[in-house]
This record gives C-alpha cells, sequence and structure tokens, in this order.
C-alpha cells in the first residue's frame, strides 16, 4: 500500500517527463519556436524543452548556402539570344523572418535569381554582357539581396558562371576577331613603310649633299653583285659621272 502511494506521488512527474520532448539546436542553427501557432521567440544553440501539441521548434541552419542557378534563355539589349548561369552564396540573417515571411527560402531564392538575371541581360548589349561580366553580377546581388531582405536573407556573392552563344554567332565573333587582326597587321606594315620611306629620304639627303658620296655608294653596289658572276646588271650612270670615268681612264692611259 505504502509503495502504491510512492508511486501515485511521483507519477505526476512522470506523466510530465513523457510529455516534454528534448530537441538539440546545433551551434550553426537557431530554433523558431511556436507556441500555439504563435511566434515565441528564437532558440540559440543547446538542449531545449518543447512541450508537444502546445508548442513547436523549426530548426533553421545558419550557414552559408550556394544555390546552382540553371541555365536561363534571355535575350541582349541587341536582340541575341544568350544561355547564362551562376551561383548565388546567401545565408539566413534573421531565422524569424525566414519562416514567418517566406514559405520556402531557399526555392524562393532561386526563382528570384533566376527572373533578376533575365532581366539584368535584357538591359545591357552583348560586347558589354562578355566585358563587364563583373559588374552585371554586382548588379544582379543588389536586387536580389534587396528583394529577399524581408524574408531575413543576405546575399553574400553572385557569381556568372558561363555565358553561351549560338554557333553562328561564334563563327562571326571569329571573323570579326581575325578581321581586325589583319587590319593591325596591315596599319603596323604601312606605318614600317612610312619610317622606312623617311629614313630613305634622310640618306638621299646626305649623300646629295656630299660631293662623290652618290658615286662612292653607287661602286660599292657593283662590289656587291659583282661577287655572282650569274647575274647580269645594267646600270643607269649619270652623264657627268661617265664623263668622269672617261677623265679617269684617260689620264691612266697617258701614265
Amino acid at each position: 500500500m505504502e509503495a502504491f502511494v510512492a508511486l501515485t506521488g511521483f507519477l505526476p512527474i512522470l506523466i510530465v517527463i513523457l510529455v516534454v520532448i528534448i530537441r538539440q539546436v546545433n551551434e550553426y542553427q537557431r530554433g523558431v519556436m511556436f507556441t500555439l501557432g504563435r511566434f515565441t521567440g528564437i532558440k540559440k544553440p543547446g538542449w531545449r524543452i518543447v512541450i508537444p501539441v502546445f508548442q513547436r521548434m523549426i530548426r533553421v541552419d545558419l550557414r552559408t548556402k550556394v544555390v546552382d542557378v540553371p541555365d536561363q534563355e534571355a535575350i541582349t539589349k541587341d536582340n541575341i539570344s544568350v544561355r547564362i548561369n551562376a551561383v548565388i552564396y546567401y545565408k539566413v540573417s534573421d531565422a524569424a523572418k525566414s519562416i514567418i515571411e517566406v514559405e520556402n527560402f531557399y526555392f524562393a531564392v532561386s526563382q528570384l535569381a533566376q527572373t533578376t538575371m533575365r532581366n539584368a541581360v535584357g538591359e545591357v548589349d552583348l560586347d558589354e554582357l562578355l566585358k563587364n561580366r563583373d559588374d552585371i553580377a554586382a548588379n544582379i546581388k543588389v536586387i536580389v539581396d534587396k528583394a529577399s531582405d524581408p524574408w531575413g536573407i543576405l546575399v553574400e556573392a553572385v557569381e556568372l558562371k558561363d555565358i553561351g552563344l549560338p554557333d553562328d554567332m561564334k563563327r562571326t565573333m571569329a571573323k570579326a576577331a581575325e578581321a581586325e587582326r589583319e587590319k593591325k597587321a596591315i596599319i603596323i606594315n604601312s606605318e614600317g613603310e612610312v619610317a622606312a620611306a623617311v629614313n630613305v629620304k634622310k640618306a638621299a639627303e646626305m649623300l646629295s649633299q656630299a660631293p662623290g658620296a652618290l658615286h662612292l655608294r653607287t661602286l660599292q653596289s657593283i662590289n656587291d653583285l659583282s661577287s655572282d658572276q650569274s647575274n647580269t646588271t645594267v646600270w643607269m650612270i649619270p652623264i657627268e659621272a661617265l664623263r668622269a670615268l672617261e677623265a679617269v681612264a684617260g689620264k691612266l692611259k697617258k701614265d
């Protein structure tokens, strides 16, 4: 009888123990507590008591999440179809808002990023999209972060992974790049010819100012050509030079 009385005394305690549930909140989590359907606070890491039926606790992961945004078909400002994909890094900054304000924040952020990415591409030309990829990604980050702020989401970074172009556009860009390289080659070649002409002009002016310099240059060229016996070279010699040579030859004969 005494044992029964003692057991009866401990019965309320056993009922409480059986009714109460202990939930563990990890260091990288926060527990969003609801009591009778109403938000009643945030539970920090540790063991937390939850009373079934009356209370419910949802654990929210605060670690940085990575969302791989799938390929999106978009049209640039100059009406060129491209395929782009991106990666978004974000984390929950307010656990209560991420549960109360949006049904599924992971899915919501992914859809928001896809829509924003298509809109951002539609506002720029293809050349700007290819050259200023980082600036466009930063613009997408600002827009997504601002739109997801009421959900308690902090967007840390947005990276555009790849920009896919149609095959005909790739061929056109390759032709344009080749034409640009040919243009630069022609310009460099013409600049070299101009520089060579300037130097030739300077050399001609120097030779014309020195008496006999042109004849010496002519004789040097003849000497260079005489090393190859298989060549026949015809030279146009000025009359003054020919008379000078005749005078030298006549003098040699007298000697």
